[in-house]
């Protein structure tokens, strides 16, 4: 393994973390309406889920995926809908003004949050495959693999913590509070379509 494949893998890492899917949607929106230490935690979640599916990747589980397809698409089923029922209740609750005064929610349940709409997707993983097969060699050794899922999960933090610091500023938290029903239903309508797509899809 060389350092050119790690540059090449975490400028996908980059690209994909900055699209516009649930994780980031989920992370935004947990800055806004928590706070710069909810969005903080939150991120951690999404990166650690993240960095196991590069794990799992790793360690061949999209073979097991293969061997055993049942398995596959009872987590992806499950995922769908959990993605859409996120997306139902931000549509539902778009017009409900937020409480500003209170409190972010608990660190652990950000966390889980964070984690479990990343694991919401196994796609990530097949992703995470495709990118590993590409980029690496196949003959990279054990520590060469807990580099690269350290590197990943180094990344992940990194970005999430500055889109946190970015956006619990003032401006930004007044300007979502203005916005909120408009915002809350662009972003339902992505997760949704996002939900069904991984629902209804063959693949």
């Amino acid at each position: 393994m060389e350092l050119t494949h790690i540059i090449a893998f975490n400028l996908t890492l980059l690209a994909a973390i900055a699209s516009p899917g649930p994780a980031m949607l989920f992370s935004v929106r947990a800055t806004l309406t928590g706070g710069l230490r909810q969005g903080i935690t939150t991120g951690v979640g999404l990166g650690v889920m993240a960095a196991c599916w590069t794990t799992l990747a790793l360690l061949g589980l999209d073979g097991i995926f293969a061997v055993f397809p049942w398995a596959y698409l009872a987590m992806k089923i499950a995922g769908a809908i959990y993605l859409i029922w996120i997306a139902v209740g931000m549509w539902r609750n778009a017009r409900t003004p937020l409480d500003t005064n209170g409190d972010a929610m608990p660190r652990r349940q950000a966390f889980l949050n964070g984690m479990a709409v990343n694991l919401a997707n196994p796609k990530s993983v097949l992703f995470a495959s495709a990118v590993l097969l590409v980029i690496f060699p196949r003959d990279i050794t054990l520590a060469e693999k807990a580099f690269v899922v350290a590197n990943h999960l180094a990344v992940e933090l990194i970005c999430y913590t500055g889109f946190a610091l970015l956006l619990s500023t003032a401006p930004a938290r007044d300007g979502y509070l203005r916005l909120k029903p408009v915002l809350d239903r662009i972003a339902a309508a992505v997760l949704g379509a996002l939900g069904l797509r991984l629902l209804l899809d063959r693949s």
